[in-house]
């Protein structure tokens, strides 16, 4: 892959450029409306728990939502599916501005999870049209376009939001957010694609949603393949790494907090987080960029890099917890999450390239529900380690050890490969 194989690929398909624009404009806005909903917890609730909550419901109920996404995806158009989603949380994170004060913190919370259910219905039709939108042998260069996208949405969302929630205030964040899932449903709305699993099916019916047989089908397609099921759990393991939606607020609050011109305590917190967060970004668009080429297509090469992209997780964490100043930690991020960046595009890549189109959206959700899970876990005992005393560093630390265990485990997995092609 070449810096022009991702241009003539953007310029030449229609329908991914307009998956592309859509990607951009919604997920610059959620990097805005993130930084303002941490930096709103913490100042009615200054309590890390509440971060730690949030970043909960952030991320668990599109776990919990799998199952019935993944069949939903597999019966009807994805492509309707991932519009019905954007419509329904433009009105939602507008919700936001209903929170005024302490008291009214508690709104929060639904509107989140709310949110995130939504997201858990868009994101596995993402991932499962994508096939249907370029060719086989474009697949890693299209979930690296992707990927470097998010990575490019984060960095500079995060580094600017900051800013932007202080010039502008909360509310007029929420407000660019719902635009720009608006302009997300337009332009999917104007994709033109063919999708083979809801060609002349049967119309989808409410009771659906309750009838597990979809589900144990699913679970026995991915049970069948051990090299699938492995492929299918990879993601849980970079999602140990969800403690950093904890410890990125904290250490801007606490270690690296960034004042010029004497403003308050609240915005430098603001600050020094969105410079975490937007190191995170630079380093995963860093890794699959640089790790896209040396794979090619070859999938006992992504296999490697899987294994690579643990390895660089655990290494950046453990850094992390001993960095004396900003830039350091900053670097420290970059690889880490640089790391989990490579096994989230190789992995996706591997699930899309062996998977049959009719079981592809319960795939993927499965993919993202067990992913979000951990983020979760991860995530929610990061938040009562610190506000049980426990030093913000030394759950960078454990954090990275942890890592240590999927990566010890993929390895293994590795070996279900032997006698297999190298391209396999």
């Amino acid at each position: 892959m070449t810096l022009g194989s991702y241009w003539h690929l953007i310029r030449d398909n229609r329908n991914f450029r307009r998956l592309w624009l859509a990607q951009i404009v919604s997920e610059m806005g959620d990097w805005f409306y993130i930084l303002a909903i941490y930096s709103l917890l913490l100042q009615f609730t200054g309590r890390a728990q509440s971060v730690a909550l949030a970043l909960v419901l952030q991320v668990l109920p599109s776990t919990l939502v799998g199952p019935t996404a993944g069949v939903v995806n597999d019966r009807i158009r994805r492509q309707s599916v991932m519009i019905a989603a954007d419509l329904a949380r433009a009105v939602i994170v507008l919700g936001m501005m209903l929170v005024r004060s302490r008291e009214a913190v508690w709104v929060v919370y639904p509107l989140l999870f709310l949110e995130t259910v939504m997201w858990g219905f868009f994101e596995p039709a993402r991932a499962a049209v994508l096939p249907n939108l370029v060719d086989e042998k474009d697949l890693v260069t299209a979930n690296t376009v992707s990927s470097m996208t998010w990575s490019f949405n984060f960095a500079v969302s995060s580094a600017i939001g900051g800013l932007v929630t202080v010039a502008l205030g909360r509310d007029a964040v929420f407000v660019l957010n719902a635009l720009s899932f608006l302009c997300s449903a337009f332009l999917l709305q104007g994709m033109r694609v063919h999708e083979p699993h809801a060609t002349g099916t049967a119309p989808f019916h409410l009771w659906e949603l309750v009838n597990f047989s979809p589900m144990i089908e699913g679970i026995r397609y991915m049970r069948s393949d051990a090299r699938l099921l492995a492929t299918v759990l990879v993601k849980g393991g970079i999602g140990i790494m969800g403690a950093n939606w904890v410890i990125f607020p904290i250490l801007g609050e606490r270690v690296f907090p960034i004042r010029p011109g004497g403003i308050d305590a609240a915005r430098g917190a603001v600050l020094g987080m969105s410079l975490l967060m937007g190191a995170r970004g630079l380093g995963a668009l860093i890794g699959p960029l640089c790790m896209g080429k040396w794979a090619g297509s070859g999938g006992a090469r992504m296999r490697s890099g899987i294994l690579a992209g643990f390895v660089a997780g655990a290494a950046g964490y453990m850094l992390l917890s001993r960095a004396p100043s900003l830039a350091l930690a900053c670097a420290t991020v970059a690889l880490a999450h640089g790391g989990g960046s490579i096994v989230w595009v190789f992995s996706t890549t591997l699930l899309q390239r062996v998977s049959e189109d009719r079981f592809r959206g319960r795939l993927f959700a499965a993919d993202l529900g067990f992913f979000m899970l951990m983020v979760a876990v991860s995530g929610y005992l990061a938040g009562l380690a610190v506000d049980a005393g426990i030093g913000v560093r030394t759950v960078a630390l454990v954090t990275g050890f942890a890592m240590l265990a999927p990566a010890l485990t993929w390895l293994w997995a590795m070996g279900l490969w032997k006698g297999a092609g190298s391209s396999s």
